[in-house]
């Protein structure tokens, strides 16, 4: 069956960081996305695209605004059950809220609600794609493919390996964490739309022999994804610093133990050093911008003008727990205060683009999501640009159609989203 969905098309052409600017992104006023066999195979103007396509089903959504799905490119799932807990940083918040929470994942039936909870709250607010930390549980991880394949959603996650200062339960040993990492990839990396993510929570919970453990692994299987966490907050990098003292910084205990290269997505990466940027932009690796949860846990400010001044790659994500919202659009209006008080303002193009087309780019998976292309795979959100009285009197104001959006990205949340569609079917 072929599908017509008529709206105000987005698309782009180009990243809007780059010198075509926000005009790399294109709104279609009165436009139309074919759809058949879960892949878009056309869009443009809806009255050439319903002259093509006479025989084809139409759904016909008015003036919302039909867009790639977001696509959250870092996400702790079994934190859902703690987000919004007070006043903690980073070291504490792990030690009061996340390490006790993740010991419950060590229960299948747990594991699964949570899963099952985590997915509907991510597609109620236009997530159609995440790349998710599991626990050291390989539950954790079977739970969370479950309910992705189930949903036909592209999506990747992975077994948290942690080897030390992690309390009793949660702790693995450098064997153990390549041992089951990769009895859970042979089992679920390319499965349907599932990807395995290699996952070291982060340097000061691994050891430099897991670490190795983890970048052998890699190296066996280069197509996964590895994701962890960087320079989050200073006090951290001071603990990297005494447990890793040959290191000539943070990013080098990962590089050193063959965790850096293309396919590599850094949470938060606010506090770097000259090297490490370079090396980062050099390497290809993706850094992962997290903007509620880095002024949540009073992180600091990432600065996303230079970063793409930098070359680097950068997706966006909610980081839920340590993030306040599941909701891509409120980490949208975070990104662009952050951007405000470190002097660069971003564009409603370049912040829908990190969105989508960037964190699709950070999870190597932009030739198949994140942008509406022909060939693409058919996975849409549909936007109510009018769905509070407050917004809509603003978007009436607006005067070309990126005013229009800009209101629902800074005042938007789970009302705003009219429709999901999942591989060509609709969800919600």
């Amino acid at each position: 069956m072929t599908d017509i969905l008529l709206g105000q098309v987005l698309s782009y052409s180009a990243d809007p960081f780059g010198p075509s600017g926000p005009a790399a992104g294109r709104i279609e006023r009165k436009g139309a996305v074919v759809i058949r066999d879960g892949v878009i195979v056309d869009h443009g103007p809806a009255d050439t695209i319903r002259a093509t396509y006479r025989d084809a089903q139409t759904t016909d959504y008015g003036a919302r605004l039909i867009s790639a799905g977001f696509i959250d490119a870092h996400v702790h799932y079994p934190q859902t059950g703690i987000i919004a807990s007070w006043g903690k940083r980073l070291i504490d918040w792990l030690n009061t809220y996340t390490f006790p929470e993740e010991m419950r994942f060590g229960d299948p039936a747990y594991a699964a609600r949570q899963a099952d909870l985590y997915f509907d709250l991510a597609l109620a607010h236009g997530t159609t794609t995440m790349c998710s930390f599991g626990t050291i549980h390989p539950a954790s991880v079977d739970a969370f493919f479950t309910q992705a394949q189930a949903r036909g959603m592209r999506a990747a996650t992975g077994r948290t390996c942690m080897d030390r200062n992690a309390p009793d339960g949660l702790r693995d040993t450098a064997q153990s964490a390549y041992d089951e990492s990769r009895a859970l990839l042979e089992k679920w990396h390319g499965l349907d739309r599932l990807s395995y993510a290699i996952t070291p929570r982060f340097s000061p919970t691994s050891s430099p022999a897991q670490l190795e453990a983890l970048g052998a692994l890699w190296a066996e299987h280069p197509d996964c994804p590895m994701q962890t966490h960087l320079s989050e907050q200073t006090d951290e990098i001071a603990w990297v610093k005494s447990l890793y003292p040959d290191a000539r910084d943070y990013l080098d205990t990962y590089e050193t133990h063959g965790l850096l290269r293309e396919g590599a997505m850094f949470g938060h990466a606010i506090h770097l050093e000259p090297r490490e940027r370079a090396r980062l932009a050099e390497a290809g690796a993706a850094l992962i911008h997290c903007p509620t949860s880095n002024t949540f846990i009073g992180s600091g400010l990432f600065d996303m003008a230079r970063a793409k001044a930098e070359g680097q790659i950068v997706g966006l994500a909610t980081d839920t727990g340590g993030g306040s919202s599941f909701s891509m659009l409120r980490t949208m209006a975070a990104a662009y205060e952050i951007g405000q008080l470190t002097g660069t303002p971003l564009h409603a193009a370049q912040l829908w683009w990190l969105a989508t087309c960037g964190s699709a780019r950070a999870l190597r998976q932009h030739d198949m999501i994140g942008n509406i292309a022909k060939g693409m795979e058919a996975d849409l959100v549909v936007i109510d640009l009018t769905s509070t009285p407050l917004i809509a009197q603003r978007a009436s104001r607006a005067e070309d159609a990126w005013e229009s959006i800009f209101p629902t990205i800074m005042m938007g949340d789970d009302r705003a989203i009219k429709s999901v569609w999942i591989a060509g079917q609709k969800a919600l």
